[in-house]
């Protein structure tokens, strides 16, 4: 029957109709991100690398990273843990691979050009003012501050630091050593509250609050040269692209589209707890609202007409169908809707800052 009612309609009007039925079907499909519930420490962590206390046996695995794109499976394991105190954020993981290289030494130097593992921060969850960490098997560091996603034009601190991390790596195999076979490589790492709460919601230890948060670990192809390795090139000497292992996928190949990354919930419970995260349903509105506000921001159409051809678009959740507003105002554009379920005004500037308000 929809298709004789879609062929009755005129060319455009149907044209519209399709592009909102598989934009819907997009945003019904598409997986939401992790959830990891950190509960607090139950005994002195010393960062090593080497995860020996109790707390970190008794502290939940995540679940095994995948490919950034969310569809492949990554040759290597990788997963992570995470446990709190009062005055850090502990997280701890391991990383399978035969061949453990590190050449940079250097701090605030680009350590993605080596195998690195990445953690991505947005306290407020509003997708600005948050942390990038990267960290190799040598233990250098790079810690930068931005203040929007590349995509919104923001500026990038380099010169900001997480002032009193420690951080460790611990090789279960041989350094740059091309001769043998390694297992393994584990980072641990402490965060001060101090720094990371900056620009959180209060300013302190999110108890019974919850983080966005993701994970990326960056893995080359290799090339030997004198039994020292570097990033493979291809037969015109440009580098082969690297390999993107994420925790919460990100479904395209960019982690600074921060309304993918994971949520990690603080709970008040001790080690050893169970405690479900339940998500709020205004999280979920708030998914799908990004999903169209993408689709606006790369179209190379103004954003109006874009808007022209999804309006009357309404998100559907819980039995609820939500109606999605777009406005113009002499500084750019907005979307926005109110929750049904919350009675809160949810907005997405056309920087991409999302604002939730009574």
């Amino acid at each position: 029957m929809l298709q004789y009612y879609l062929l009755s309609l005129p060319k455009l009007s149907r044209l519209i109709l399709i592009s909102i039925f598989f934009l819907l079907i997009r945003l019904e499909a598409q997986e939401g991100p992790k959830v990891y519930v950190a509960y607090e420490r139950a005994d002195e962590i010393v960062v090593d690398g080497l995860a020996n206390e109790t707390t970190w046996d008794k502290a939940l695995w995540s679940d095994d990273f995948i490919d950034i794109e969310g569809m492949i499976k990554p040759k290597y394991k990788t997963r992570m843990k995470m446990v709190y105190d009062e005055e850090y954020l502990y997280f701890y993981a391991e990383m399978e691979e035969p061949h453990i290289w590190a050449t940079l030494k250097q701090r605030d130097t680009v350590i993605f050009y080596n195998n690195d593992f990445e953690i991505f921060i947005d306290p407020d969850g509003d997708t600005h003012n948050y942390y990038e960490f990267e960290m190799n098997a040598l233990n250098t560091v790079w810690d930068l501050f931005l203040t929007k996603p590349y995509r919104n034009h923001g500026k990038i601190i380099d010169s900001w630091d997480i002032q009193g991390i420690k951080t460790a790596v611990s090789i279960n195999g041989t350094l740059n050593n091309a001769s043998d076979i390694d297992d393994s490589w584990s980072v641990e790492i402490a965060m001060p509250w101090a720094v990371i709460t900056e620009v959180s919601r209060g300013g302190k230890v999110p108890k019974g609050d919850f983080w966005r948060i993701n994970f990326s670990r960056v893995n080359w192809d290799y090339d030997l040269n004198d039994e020292k390795y570097s990033r493979k090139r291809d037969e015109q000497g440009k580098f082969l692209p690297e390999y993107n292992w994420v925790w919460s996928p990100q479904w395209v190949i960019n982690m600074h589209e921060p309304e993918h990354w994971g949520y990690v919930y603080f709970s008040k419970r001790g080690l050893g707890s169970k405690e479900v995260f339940d998500m709020p349903l205004d999280e979920r509105i708030k998914w799908q609202l990004y999903s169209i506000y993408r689709k606006i921001l790369k179209s190379k159409e103004n954003p109006k007409t874009t808007w022209k051809k999804m309006e009357g678009l309404k998100i559907k959740l819980e039995g609820e169908s939500i109606e999605v507003k777009f406005d113009t105002h002499p500084s750019g554009w907005n979307l926005s809707l109110v929750s049904p379920f919350s009675k809160k005004l949810l907005l997405i500037k056309e920087d991409g800052k999302f604002i939730s308000s009574e």
